[in-house]
């Protein structure tokens, strides 16, 4: 059983740290997915894509239990998210850490407040230590020299890798970052790829991102799934290259190759 009082199905043990089994996800009378089961492994780089609409952020926000699913489950590190209240909710919500779509942080307080805040909400350790783990967190994201700054202070690719900090900063499991490249140009979206897999290959931190941008989905994604508006289901599921390469899915193949089609998409 879990902490959560249901019972895990088996293989949830070991190297799967989210396990997601017949999720139905909408609003009302409108569902955007259906059953969608997939697995995410410890230390991997996994991505979420589809077209617009396709429910990738919805996603997002129900495996970090913001929404409750219409039908499913979610496990994370074992415990359903959608099911536990309480101080059991929290505890799971521990485990992961959020880096929102453009950063979200706090306009008037610097780099070192925001990234302190989470430690202030969810600990009680004395302010010397909180600012020396924020300090830690901004330098491991390249940010050291930055902690007074405000975050009207400095760039777009910057205010990422500060929210990223704090999204790390309560040392979570899984790390789930939202369109994590959007709004960048192309050199800045790379280093900040370049630091996603860094930190998920010398911290062992699993990441689970949500994406659209291609060029960043090849260069960092370990496994991806993809998401189809159309059939309100998973279309594929694997290595990016691999999918893009011999998938035998018209919109599959479209999708991870840009190009058109006067083709009827399948249902």
């Amino acid at each position: 059983m879990t902490d959560a009082g249901m019972t895990v199905p088996d293989g949830t043990q070991g190297e799967v740290v989210i396990r997601v089994r017949g999720l139905t996800m909408g609003f009302d009378d409108l569902v955007l997915m259906r059953d969608l089961n997939f697995d995410v492994r410890r230390g991997e780089i996994f991505v979420i894509l589809g077209g617009s609409g396709s429910g990738k952020s919805t996603l997002l926000k129900h495996m970090i239990g913001l929404n409750r699913p219409q039908a499913g489950h979610i496990w994370v590190a074992g415990s359903d998210i959608a099911e536990a209240e309480g101080a059991q909710r929290e505890a799971i919500l521990r485990r992961v850490g959020v880096m929102y779509q453009m950063g979200a942080l706090f306009g008037s307080m610097t780099l070192l407040e925001n990234v302190r805040l989470p430690l202030e909400v969810h600990t009680k350790l004395p302010r010397q230590a909180m600012d020396a783990i924020a300090r830690a967190r901004l330098q491991l994201v390249g940010l050291g020299s930055f902690a007074d700054f405000m975050p009207s202070e400095i760039s777009g690719g910057m205010q990422k890798r500060a929210a990223i900090a704090r999204a790390m900063v309560l040392d979570p499991e899984v790390l789930f970052l939202d369109e994590p490249s959007a709004g960048l140009d192309p050199i800045t979206s790379a280093d900040l790829d370049r630091l996603i897999q860094r930190l998920a290959r010398t911290l062992g931190m699993t990441m689970v991102i949500v994406s659209h941008e291609l060029a960043s989905i090849f260069a960092i994604a370990d496994r991806v799934i993809m998401l189809d508006k159309e059939s309100q289901g998973i279309a594929a599921e694997g290595d990016p290259a691999t999918l893009r390469d011999t998938s035998n899915h018209p919109w599959v193949q479209r999708f991870l190759r840009r190009t058109d089609s006067d083709e009827e998409r399948p249902a």
